[in-house]
């Protein structure tokens, strides 16, 4: 084959890896599940990984996380066993992914559906920024930023209802 066809594969390659690790990294944080084991999370992760939120009220709500290990017990303080939520529900749309190399830059749109051990509903919308490294062969999470962009509560009452 030549150059330019590998390096074409190679960039499919990584795209899929890419989609694949945000699949799992969902999937792990959807509920109801099986408990997520920290493990679980910190795999997905570069040692060096950071996770924050961004713009003043996500930024004020989740702060930022350094390191495999606090990112992923961050994450994980939210799900089983945590009853934190009793629904909790993540949808990606408007995917924009580019390689460069051993590197990524991933961006969606995500919609949230949560339910509260309180009761409460909300549904999100929040745009995602993610860097991805490649590391001894395996995509991982480098850079995680969350922006909420929306949120609405599910319960409130409609006149009429």
């Amino acid at each position: 084959m030549n150059e330019a066809l590998l390096q074409r594969l190679a960039t499919l390659e990584g795209e899929s890896a890419v989609r694949r690790v945000m699949a799992r990294y969902m999937d792990l944080c959807d509920v109801p599940r099986a408990p997520t084991h920290v493990s679980d999370l910190a795999c997905l992760f570069t040692e060096d990984a950071i996770w924050e939120g961004i713009g003043s009220q996500t930024a004020q709500t989740f702060g930022q996380h350094r390191g495999r290990e606090a990112v992923a017990a961050f994450v994980g303080g939210y799900l089983p066993p945590s009853d934190h939520f009793r629904l909790n529900l993540h949808y990606l749309t408007s995917e924009s992914i580019l390689v460069d190399g051993g590197t990524a830059q991933g961006q969606w749109i995500m919609q949230q559906i949560s339910t509260y051990a309180d009761g409460r509903n909300e549904l999100f919308g929040t745009r995602l920024n993610i860097d991805f490294r490649c590391v001894d062969g395996t995509w991982l999470i480098a850079h995680f930023r969350t922006q909420r962009l929306f949120n609405t509560d599910l319960n409130r009452s409609e006149p009429g209802a």
